[in-house]
């Protein structure tokens, strides 16, 4: 029996907690495990979305961002050198760690709004919970910036300019064969933010001398020897998957709901690692 447990525990330090305490990045157990708990949290978020009576529209998706930034601003804060925020604390503000405290976080953040709301001192709560969350990410900006210098500024002016570019293109010509999936503006939204992740990722591993740590797109970088190969990755993929997103969905209430969700994720998944990168990438961390 002790034999068992010394194994179960081995397995759960070298594939789940040791990757956390040193920070090394994904393998295929946890990457899987992580997938599977992202599934479970989606419709968890779904039942909690639908008690708050909230509903998941465009405007709402744009005032969850701000809170992306802020968790990604967050982990930057962890990573950096300076030790602004000493272990066990730190190991909140490890991935998958994070998500949780920002999840909960930005719902505490969420439910406050739409009190205030209720009781007549705001007249919309998408404004105060963008609000909210823009402040977090000021916040941690500041802190950043007084104890990390900006060692290279061009690095967001390419990520955002490239994904831009990028994504513009792409609008032409899906506009030029008159396709509303692909010049719908959250689908766009979506694709700008993952080519502003593969841009991160680019200049980062091709320029920089940075590393992959998601086990997929380290192996096709190592396999390709260059991390351009993210742009046919992220197009390849979610192309895909908005098509079918758009196209297999019923038109109820219910539906709608959940396929906006499920891309809200999506977009989250893909800014998410583009600012951490971005930010860590022009603070030389």
């Amino acid at each position: 029996m002790s034999f068992l447990i010394d194994k179960i525990s081995q397995f759960i330090n070298t594939y789940y907690l040791d990757p956390i305490r040193t920070d090394e990045g994904y393998n295929l157990v946890n990457t899987f495990t992580w997938a599977i708990v992202l599934g479970i949290c989606i419709f968890g978020v779904f039942r909690l979305l639908e008690k708050l009576e909230v509903k998941i529209t465009p405007r709402f998706i744009i005032s969850v961002l701000p809170f992306v930034l802020a968790g990604s601003s967050l982990r930057v804060i962890e990573d950096s050198p300076a030790d602004i925020i000493h272990p066990p604390l730190s190991y909140l503000l490890i991935t998958p760690n994070i998500y949780f405290l920002v999840f909960a976080v930005t719902i505490g953040c969420l439910w406050l709004s739409i009190r205030l709301q209720k009781t007549g001192l705001v007249k919309d709560f998408h404004l105060i919970f963008a609000g909210f969350g823009l402040a977090w990410f000021f916040a941690n900006l500041i802190i950043l910036l007084h104890f990390q210098e900006v060692l290279a500024g061009y690095v967001p002016l390419f990520v955002i300019g490239a994904g831009t570019g990028l994504t513009f293109a792409f609008y032409l010509v899906a506009r030029h064969f008159k396709s509303s999936i692909f010049t719908d503006p959250l689908n766009l939204s979506i694709l700008l933010a993952h080519l502003m992740d593969a841009s991160s990722t680019y200049i980062g591993v091709d320029k920089l001398g940075y590393y992959e740590k998601h086990v997929v797109p380290d192996y096709l970088i190592q396999l390709t020897g260059t991390a351009l190969v993210m742009y046919p990755l992220k197009l390849i993929i979610f192309i895909g998957v908005l098509y079918l997103l758009d196209t297999q969905f019923e038109d109820d209430k219910q539906s709608s709901n959940m396929k906006m969700l499920i891309k809200m994720v999506i977009l989250i998944l893909g800014l998410s690692p583009a600012t951490r990168n971005t930010i860590r990438m022009m603070l030389g961390i």
